[in-house]
């Protein structure tokens, strides 16, 4: 993260579940069948450090899950505050992500962004990620 940035990036605990889904909603990335509370507690009982934050006085401003099962590495759910945008936030998540991947062995990242978002993926092609013309596939089970 850079050092001028007001923000601090970390782990997310179980008991801000609530407060990420609030930040999600606010930043339109609304709420699927899989981003429950329950899944997501879940997620941190597997991964603890795979759901990053960002924040600014004690105020989540900003997430990321960054997951790495061994074989693919995935970042999801990139999303800052509105009132908090254009000031780095977004890119320091990535940026922290990244690390974290890295060092647990990846070396390929995969970002999921709706094709039709042509704002998140001006954003991701800014930090340094290029379009594949891949179909993804995806089914709710739950």
């Amino acid at each position: 993260m850079a050092s001028e940035l007001p923000v601090t990036i970390r782990s997310a605990r179980p008991d801000e579940i609530d407060e990420i889904l609030k930040v999600w909603r606010d930043a339109g990335l609304g709420i699927r069948p899989g981003d429950a509370p329950g899944s997501l507690e879940s997620l941190l009982a597997h991964d603890p450090e795979s759901l990053l934050v960002a924040e600014e006085d004690g105020r989540i401003v900003g997430t990321l899950i960054a997951v790495w099962d061994g074989w693919r590495a995935g970042l999801y759910r990139l999303g800052v505050h509105p009132d908090f945008r254009r000031r780095g936030i977004g890119t320091a998540l990535v940026h922290a992500g990244e690390q974290r991947l890295a060092a647990r062995g990846a070396t390929r990242i995969i970002a999921a962004v709706g094709r039709e978002n042509s704002a998140a993926t001006r954003f991701w092609k800014s930090v340094g990620y290029d379009v594949q013309d891949v179909y993804r596939l995806f089914k709710d089970i739950g």
